[in-house]
């Protein structure tokens, strides 16, 4: 009873620190963690493998953040491009690709207007 009344508490102490939104220039302080990074859409391009990269906090080669979706999921986001100069939130897990933050795409719900 008590370890239940325990997990119960930690539980609705972390609540709070996922539900924070992150800014673009926090993220690299979050690799690791699931979080929404929020900010405005500096750039959004597809490469020639059909990747696409929604860049952030400028852009590419001097963004602070990227969403990138994977060739194989771009059906999943028709509608992309328009977000460029858009406030969004992006949610998912950061990680590092050539020591900048990102996030990988896998659905359409991990983006939203804001």
């Amino acid at each position: 009873m008590r370890l239940a009344a325990l997990a119960f508490v930690l539980s609705l102490a972390a609540a709070p620190a996922l539900a924070a939104d992150i800014a673009v220039k926090d993220a690299a302080a979050h690799v690791g963690q699931t979080a929404t990074v929020v900010g405005t859409v500096d750039n959004v391009h597809q490469s020639r493998s059909k990747m696409i990269f929604l860049d952030m906090g400028g852009s590419y080669p001097n963004n602070a953040f990227s969403a990138v979706v994977f060739a194989a999921d771009v059906g999943k986001f028709p509608n992309l491009m328009p977000l460029k100069g858009k406030k969004v939130a992006i949610t998912g897990k950061i990680e590092l690709y050539h020591n900048k933050p990102e996030i990988v795409l896998h659905t359409a719900d991990q983006v939203k207007m804001r």
